[in-house]
């Protein structure tokens, strides 16, 4: 079987599409050896990221096990992540110095 996306890490709540995706699409993945289902809501063009999981607005998305950004609202599984519902929390200065204080 080919393999449409891949999941880094066990921890990551996103998936990266390793070919262009059609909406409605069911992605089967391996996630920590174990068999992981997701209907894609949206077209996914090849290394973008999709949810695995409801993500609620405020939460973190999680990419190679680490937090790489933040839910600006409420993303669904299968749902395409990418600006238009993540700002980016990598290389910010303004939330490093907010977590400092």
């Amino acid at each position: 079987m080919e393999r449409k996306a891949i999941v880094l890490n066990s921890k990551d709540n996103v998936a990266t599409a390793l070919a262009d995706l059609k909406a409605g699409d069911t992605v089967a993945l391996e996630v920590d050896k174990k068999p992981v289902s997701v209907k894609l809501v949206n077209p996914i063009q090849f290394g973008h990221k999709f949810s695995l999981v409801n993500i609620k607005s405020g939460s973190t998305i999680l990419k190679y096990g680490e937090v790489i950004g933040e839910a600006t609202k409420d993303i669904k599984a299968g749902e395409h992540v990418h600006v238009h519902n993540v700002a980016s929390t990598r290389g910010r200065g303004d939330v490093v110095k907010a977590a400092a204080k």
